[in-house]
């Protein structure tokens, strides 16, 4: 799988940060198909290779099996492939870039493709099978060698031969990855832990060999025990076998590489069910005619037909039609989502109910689910600090552990004398050390945390904001569209004397709707709403008139209607107001104007209702909480959080909201900024000490979010800020960032325990395999295990609520 950037996009570094792309201008980035890799050295030496070249900056990842490369115009991807041949692995080159990509799928050349399209689904399920087979058959013969060996009783006369006969497939035929990589990477002067595992396993079978055939092993009769520890009871060295022990240890790693293999493709499962999500043909309307066609050559402005229970096949706006729309799959809200005429909807998403006629407005790698795609599979390609250590650990460990093993040699042969003992011991050393959990103790880790979130709404820019997850003490949240729904609502209808509640919205409503206004159609959407089922519909305005700063004045069923602020003096009517009287009333009855300054104390907007030369009540709006921040701010409150809201609003309209989500205390609550100082109020707060996360949607919060130590970016909202955003919610659902963060700080928890078996089971383990402790069979099972765990131990985050 490969994605290359337009010339001239500016490009951080892997596992860089978004200012490393200052003074990238120049760099195109491509991602590679590694394939050969056994452990993480191998990955250590891609990447050391790659950036030895000049303008290349790469970044290996051993478990998603990519090469990340940001690299100059003086270099090619041909030259990339070449350098990563010369190395002993190989590297899959950029395909043409077919036009257009499909609808609701990553296009090539944009850092995702379609599952089946090059093999990603299809290759690995091969790879699975052939090397279940070789375990399968692996274990079928070694079982019998290993018994013979442990247990006396059973060894007959001749036993040797047949055990043998048994092992000499396993380890030549059962171990060929291992011996195969091996002389790979002897070819270009290197080791990596298939050089442990192929000399360890060949020097077993090796000693075997020669004790058979020219020494006393071979001789009918002979036995010898099985201990957990390099002893064999008193056996000289011409009579050990350690068959069972080159065949145990072959079949122990073909059976831990198989269950790590399983356990990497369950990690990486998440995106690949992304990935397939999109739709495969679509009916267009085309002259009226609907004609199906596939979803790659639909174009931006199409309009297609959504059937219920068909996929919505790209993002577009509706035109015709209402129904619910699941978009579970991509944000993790379980509930259906009405939709109805000007409503925006999803590619991937699919219609519950009502048909729906959609035009398309964005296609191909520009939709919502190809973009999700993009950065979930950005992260899994990126590196934590942390990994990065363990990489340089990884590289050095494997000539490290060769000088131990001739060391442990020699020093039991200086010691005691005993060949049989040294060798054991030296064979355990080699065995014992492959650090294969080191190398894949954070990528899966990573693999499983971002895919889950890919799942519930929750996408992570790269493996470095986990630790800025950890280190936030303060979440600054923007009002409008963040926490508010960023919408007026009706809230409040006061009538006047002798005006009923239902005569005063559907003439105020009447009026307002044939406005633009926000605070109109709020009015006339909360009249509609509040009326009676059987209530006949709004009626027409005549004589509608927009009075610039004051409001609006019209003719409703034959009564002169103005509606606007309260009036603080005489108001004189406009020439053509269909016979009104020359004023208004300049006074607000009492139980009115309580109601106003009701409202404007709790930060509401007030307007006024008359006709016919009286105010007749008063209705107020306001932009709405959402039902889901108060809970929100609880939730953020319970991981350590201290939320602040922030605002270009009044002080009063500000507190109000934030007394409503239950932000409280000094500081608080930040009003009256202007746009372009949100970024400044984020930095005053690191100033202060704060390590500060910032959520916001707006074109206007995107320096903050960039501002911020950790950016949340809302995915109902601007481009602007989703691209600033470290952390992108795809819904628009503020209890989302509380789960982002727990979720963030729980894959950080796991790769740093991972890292701390890793690094612990091979510092314990070696002094023991050292010391004879270890019988290399038992070595080779315990190694095989530890990536086992390591891997599992990741996989644990897929069940993350």
């Amino acid at each position: 799988m490969t994605s290359v950037t337009a010339q001239g996009a500016p490009v951080p570094p892997p596992g860089g940060s978004r200012e490393d792309a200052e003074g990238a201008a120049a760099t195109r980035r491509v991602e590679l198909s590694i394939g050969g890799m056994t452990c993480a050295s191998c990955a250590a030496r891609v990447e050391k290779k790659l950036n030895r070249m000049d303008g290349v900056s790469a970044s290996v990842n051993y478990a998603a099996e990519k090469a990340r490369i940001s690299y100059a115009d003086a270099v090619s991807v041909d030259d990339l492939v070449a350098t990563v041949e010369r190395t002993g692995y190989t590297a899959e080159p950029p395909p043409p870039s077919p036009a257009p990509a499909p609808a609701g799928t990553p296009a090539a050349g944009t850092g995702a493709a379609t599952a089946g399209e090059n093999g990603e689904e299809s290759a690995p399920a091969g790879e699975l099978r052939v090397l279940r087979q070789r375990f399968l058959t692996a274990l079928a013969l070694s079982l019998p060698v290993v018994l013979l060996a442990m247990v006396p009783p059973l060894q007959f006369d001749n036993w040797q031969w047949l055990s043998l006969t048994l092992a000499a497939p396993v380890v030549v035929w059962g171990g060929l990855p291992f011996h195969r990589a091996a002389w790979t990477n002897l070819r270009h002067g290197a080791a990596t832990m298939d050089t442990l595992i192929s000399v360890g396993t060949l020097a077993a079978f090796g000693w075997s060999l020669w004790a058979l055939f020219f020494g006393d092993a071979g001789m009918p009769g002979m036995r010898h025990g099985f201990d957990f520890t390099l002893s064999r009871q008193g056996a000289e060295g011409a009579s050990a076998l350690y068959l069972e022990v080159a065949a145990g240890v072959t079949t122990f790693l073909l059976l831990g590489r198989y269950l790590e293999a399983r356990a990497k493709r369950k990690a990486g499962a998440a995106l690949r069910a992304l990935m397939q999500l999109g739709a495969r043909d679509v009916g267009v309307l085309r002259n009226g005619v609907e004609t199906r066609i596939p979803v790659a050559e639909l174009a931006v402005g199409d309009r297609f037909v959504v059937r219920p229970g068909e996929t919505v096949a790209t993002d577009g706006t509706v035109e015709e039609g209402s129904s619910a729309v699941d978009a579970s799959m991509l944000t993790g809200e379980s509930v259906p989502v009405d939709v109805t005429a000007g409503d925006a909807v999803t590619g991937a998403t699919v219609n519950v109910s009502g048909r729906l006629v959609v035009a398309a407005s964005r296609v191909g790698a520009d939709t919502q689910l190809a973009r999700m795609a993009r950065r979930v599979e950005e992260a899994q390609s990126g590196k934590a600090a942390v990994q990065r250590l363990a990489d340089r650990v990884s590289a050095a460990f494997v000539p490290v552990v060769l000088v131990l093993a001739v060391a442990t040699l020699l020093g039991w042969l200086l010691a005691s004398g005993d060949v049989t003992a040294a060798f054991t011991a030296a064979v355990a050393v080699l065995i014992i050390a492959c650090p294969c959990a080191l190398g894949l103790a954070t990528p899966t880790a990573l693999m499983v945390g971002t895919g889950r979130g890919a799942q519930l709404g929750i996408l992570i820019r790269g493996p470095e904001v986990l630790e800025s997850t950890r280190r936030v003490d303060t979440v600054v949240l923007d009002k409008t569209g963040t926490v508010t729904t960023g919408r007026m609502a009706l809230r409040d209808v006061v009538p006047g004397e002798g005006v009923g509640e239902d005569e005063l919205l559907r003439v105020a409503g009447a009026l307002e709707d044939a406005s633009e206004h926000p605070i109109a159609r709020a009015i006339a959407q909360g009249a509609r709403e509040r009326a009676a089922e059987d209530a006949p519909p709004l009626p027409v305005p005549e004589d509608f008139e927009n009075l610039a700063g004051l409001g609006v004045q019209g003719t409703v069923e034959g009564r002169h209607v103005r509606i606007g602020r309260p009036p603080s003096g005489p108001v004189e009517n406009r020439d053509g107001a269909g016979g009104a009287p020359a004023a208004e009333q300049t006074v607000l009855p009492d139980g009115l104007a309580r109601a106003k300054a009701e409202a404007e104390a709790a930060g509401r907007t007030a307007v006024a209702v008359s006709w016919d030369g009286a105010v007749r009540g008063v209705l107020t709006v306001s932009d709405t909480v959402k039902e889901s921040s108060a809970q929100a701010v609880r939730e953020l409150r319970q991981l350590g959080l201290t939320p602040v809201l922030l605002t270009g609003d009044n002080r009063t309209v500000a507190e109000a909201v934030a007394r409503e989500v239950g932000i409280e205390g000094e500081g608080g609550v930040i009003a009256e900024v202007l746009p372009e100082d949100k970024a400044e109020q984020v930095r005053r707060l690191q100033s202060e000490g704060h390590t500060v996360a910032m959520v916001g949607d707006g074109v206007n919060d995107a320096a903050a979010l960039a501002s911020a130590d950790l950016g949340l970016a809302m995915g109902t909202g601007t481009d602007a800020a989703i691209e600033a955003g470290d952390l992108t919610l795809v819904r628009g659902d503020l209890r989302v960032a509380a789960d982002a963060i727990r979720l963030a700080r729980r894959t950080l928890g796991t790769i740093k325990g991972n890292l701390w078996w890793a690094f612990g089971y091979n510092v314990a383990a070696l002094p023991l395999a050292a010391a004879g402790l270890l019988n290399p069979m038992i070595a080779g099972a315990a190694m095989a295990f530890s990536s086992v765990f390591v891997v599992t131990n990741s996989l644990r985050l897929r069940r993350f609520r």
